[in-house]
């Protein structure tokens, strides 16, 4: 009843509340993006949904135009030089993910599920379906979210996106969303793009050794 239902009528009211509440906020951010370097505000990129099928997700535009949006961050050469000065504060904070709303609100992502993979990041799509985490609607945020984000490895991920499928329910994504705000705040689980980091991740009994950082998804 709640995964069919309950779920998408929270998801609609809750995303056309936090957008009329953050409008005005987000015409702000979009304004510094354009002040900041040419282009558009938002960025739009090819993702993966439910049952493996492509949308394009929304999101603030962090970094110049002139690289390409199907290269990893992780993967650029000195990723830093690509990140405008206002895409470095709008990623610290996770602020570029806001216009997902707009995701959300459509019926293409839930605040809570897998953060959607790129459309040709088929090593994590293939570990996913091993678990049936293509199956649901990709989140804003998610279970891999909370217990290491970008410091966890593409098999830990799916690991546990597959986790949260056996464990969708009301009080689970509330807790998924509360400890989401207090690891945004604390930046718990970002990792910087200039480094690589090992570390262990234990969350409700679930034990991940990540071996390496991986790029924001």
């Amino acid at each position: 009843m709640y995964k069919r239902y309950i779920k998408r009528l929270i998801d609609i009211f809750l995303s056309i509340f936090a957008l009329i509440v953050l409008a005005v906020p987000m015409l702000i951010i979009a304004a510094f993006i354009k002040l900041d370097s040419d282009g558009p505000a938002l960025f739009r990129q090819r993702r993966i949904g439910i049952y493996k099928q492509e949308f394009i997700i929304l999101k603030f535009r962090t970094m110049y135009t002139s690289v390409s949006p199907n290269v990893p961050t992780h993967k650029l050469n000195t990723p830093e030089k690509w990140i405008t000065r206002i895409g470095a504060f709008l990623r610290k904070t996770s602020l570029d993910e806001l216009p997902q709303l707009i995701n959300i609100l459509t019926g293409q992502m839930s605040f809570v599920g897998p953060r959607p993979a790129l459309w040709n990041q088929n090593d994590l799509i293939m570990q996913r379906e091993l678990f049936g985490a293509n199956d649901i609607k990709p989140g804003l945020t998610g279970l891999a979210q909370i217990s290491g984000r970008d410091l966890l490895d593409i098999p830990a991920k799916a690991r546990l996106d597959g986790e949260y499928v056996k464990r969708i329910g009301f009080l689970f994504d509330l807790r998924c969303c509360l400890i989401t705000v207090f690891s945004v705040l604390t930046r718990r689980g970002i990792s910087d793009i200039k480094k690589e980091r090992t570390h262990y991740i234990c969350v409700d009994n679930v034990n991940i050794k990540s071996i390496k950082s991986d790029d924001r998804k």
